[in-house]
C-alpha cells in the first residue's frame, strides 16, 4: 500500500506515468466511468476548502465511486478530542482511500502511520500539498510541453505558501529549471527549501522587473490565516497585483497559475487574457486527481513501486517547538530523520533541530 504524503513520495517516472494517465484522463473523461464501482473516498478535511475537497469529490464520482467525510473539524469527533490516529483507524473500516486536509503540519503523515487504506495529503498547514502539485504539473505539461530548462517566477506567499513548497520539491527533479522567488522579506522561502535550490535560486522584492524572463509565473494570495499577527497580514496584504498591463511586458506563450482562491493578486482583466490558466488548473486538478485515485487503489495505470523508505528515529529527548506541527498537539512520538545536508528535521513537520534562538527550534 503507497500514501501519498510530499511529491517526493512519487519517483520521476512515477510522476511523469502518473501525469500521462492524467492527460488520458482528460482527453476522455467518459471512457472512466464506472472504474472505481463500488470504491469508497473519506475526505477528512479539519479546516475549510473548496476547490480539494470538491475537486476530490467531483474526481470519486466521475470514476463511478462514492464520498463519505466531513468537511470541517467542528463537525468531526476531533472536536470531542479523538486524535487523528484513532480517526484514521476508524475511517479505515468505512472506506477504501481517503484525502486529508489539516492545519497542523504533519497530521497527515500520522494518519499513514495508522491507516489501513492509502492516505492522500490534501494540504497539512504551510507544509505540503501533493495533489496540487500534480495539478499544476499537468497544466503545466498541457500548457508548454515539457518540465524541464524552465525558468519559473513564483510570486507572493512563499513562506506559508504549502502549493509553492509542493511544486519547487517536484520542478527541482527536473533538468534545468531555475527558481525566481519574488516575495517580501518576511514571506521569503523557508531556509531549508533555499537551501534545497540555492544553485537555481534568485531571489527578489519586484514582480515587474522579473516578469520579462519567466517561462511561467506561479502568483499566490497572502494568506491571513497563517498570520497570528493581523496587523502583518494587513501591512502585507496586496504586496503584489498582477494587471493587464504589467502581462504585456511578460512572453505572450507564459502561462499565469494560481492554486485559488485569489483576493487581489490578479486583477479580474487579466482573465481574459489567453495566458490565464488558473481556472484551466482548477478542471485539471479532477483529472489528476482522478489518475492518482484508481493508481493509489491498483484499477488503472501502471502499479507503483514498492519503495524502501528512510525509517525515522524517536528522540525521546526532543521535541519540535514549531507551532504548527502535529506533535505539539497530539501524543505522537517525537520522530526525526537526517536530511541530505546533514541537519536533523521533524518527521512531521518538516523543521530542523535549529539553533537557541530560533523560535522554530526542537528542544
Amino acid at each position: 500500500m503507497r500514501h501519498l504524503l510530499t511529491p517526493l513520495d512519487l519517483s520521476v517516472p512515477e510522476l511523469d506515468r502518473l501525469l500521462a494517465l492524467a492527460g488520458e484522463i482528460a482527453a476522455d473523461p467518459a471512457a472512466w466511468r464506472g472504474a472505481c464501482a463500488g470504491k469508497k473516498l473519506a475526505t477528512l478535511f479539519y479546516e475549510p476548502s473548496t476547490r480539494t475537497r470538491l475537486s476530490f469529490e467531483a474526481a470519486m464520482l466521475n470514476l463511478g465511486g462514492s464520498v463519505l467525510g466531513f468537511s470541517s473539524a467542528d463537525s468531526s469527533s476531533v472536536s470531542k478530542g479523538e486524535t487523528v490516529a484513532d480517526t484514521i483507524r476508524i475511517i479505515s473500516c468505512y472506506a477504501d482511500i481517503c484525502a486529508m486536509r489539516h492545519p497542523l503540519e504533519g497530521a497527515p503523515f500520522v494518519a499513514a502511520r495508522f491507516s489501513g487504506i492509502p492516505v492522500i495529503n490534501a494540504g497539512d498547514g504551510g507544509h505540503q500539498h501533493p495533489t496540487q502539485t500534480l495539478t499544476d504539473l499537468l497544466t503545466i505539461r498541457r500548457r508548454l510541453g515539457r518540465l524541464d530548462h524552465l525558468t519559473v517566477g513564483l510570486c507572493g506567499d512563499l513562506k506559508y505558501g504549502r502549493t509553492v513548497h509542493s511544486l519547487i520539491a517536484a520542478l527541482s527533479r527536473y533538468e534545468g529549471n531555475r527558481f525566481v522567488c519574488i516575495s517580501p522579506e518576511e514571506l521569503r522561502l523557508p531556509e531549508e527549501l533555499r537551501h534545497a535550490v540555492k544553485d537555481a535560486l534568485v531571489e527578489t522584492a519586484g514582480l515587474d522587473a522579473a516578469l520579462p524572463d519567466l517561462d511561467l509565473l506561479y502568483m499566490t494570495r497572502i494568506q491571513r490565516e497563517r498570520f497570528a499577527d493581523p496587523a502583518v497580514y494587513q501591512r502585507l496584504r496586496g504586496s503584489y497585483i498582477l494587471t493587464r498591463e504589467k502581462l504585456a511586458a511578460a512572453k505572450p506563450s507564459m502561462p499565469v497559475l494560481h492554486p485559488l482562491p485569489r483576493v487581489d493578486e490578479i486583477d479580474p482583466d487579466v482573465d481574459g487574457d489567453p495566458r490565464a490558466a488558473y481556472f484551466e488548473q482548477a478542471q485539471n486538478g479532477v483529472y489528476a486527481r482522478m489518475a492518482l485515485i484508481v493508481t493509489l487503489l491498483g484499477l488503472a495505470g501502471a502499479p507503483l513501486e514498492e519503495r524502501a523508505k528512510a525509517v525515522p528515529t524517536e528522540r525521546p529527548g526532543l521535541r519540535c517547538g514549531a507551532a504548527r506541527c502535529i506533535s505539539g498537539a497530539e501524543p505522537v512520538p517525537p520522530l526525526f530523520s537526517p536530511a541530505p545536508d546533514g541537519t536533523l528535521r521533524c518527521w512531521y513537520c518538516g523543521r530542523p533541530v535549529a539553533g537557541e534562538n530560533d523560535p522554530n527550534r526542537a528542544i
